[in-house]
């Protein structure tokens, strides 16, 4: 057990850090890609510092179930969990995403109006990009499905910045 205690609280303390920064972040929507995939792999993280701090300290916590504060706590908590799980509130995906799919799925002639671009300026784009759009194929067609690719496709034809 001396090694688990060397390594348990400590990688609580860790992972709750960076699942509270990356959480708060979320919340007020400035969280990043990196910030996200982050706060997922420390959420992982934190699952096993605080299993092996239940495990060192088990007979503590059993004190907790004997309180009535305590055990109101953390029924919410397992009620929230719950919740989560629950198909309720506007179930589906985020409208963005589902905006993203549409115009992946759109034809080549759309999906250069949406872009601004012309016919040929779009396929310099989205060859650059590594794309060979084919006359009349969508982008999900022309990269297999490959959502990187998609995006980085994306990514070339909508930049900011650009003079059209």
């Amino acid at each position: 057990m001396s090694t688990l205690r060397k390594w348990a609280t400590p990688l609580t303390v860790g992972s709750f850090l960076v699942m509270g920064v990356t959480g708060t972040l979320m919340f007020f929507h400035l969280n990043t890609m990196v910030g996200k995939v982050i706060h997922e792999w420390a959420g992982w993280l934190m699952l096993i510092g605080v299993g092996a701090h239940i495990v060192l300290n088990w007979r503590a916590l059993t004190t907790y179930f004997k309180r009535p504060l305590a055990m109101w706590i953390m029924g919410v908590g397992a009620a929230l969990t719950i919740a989560t799980l629950l198909p309720i509130g506007g179930a589906g995906e985020p409208p963005v995403r589902s905006m993203v799919m549409a115009v992946a799925q759109a034809d080549e002639a759309t999906l250069m109006a949406l872009s601004g671009h012309d016919l040929q300026e779009g396929r310099v784009l989205l060859s650059e990009a590594g794309v060979d759009l084919q006359p009349g194929q969508s982008l999900a067609d022309a990269t297999d499905g490959d959502f990187g690719l998609q995006s980085a496709a994306m990514s070339a034809l909508f930049a900011s910045g650009d003079d059209h």
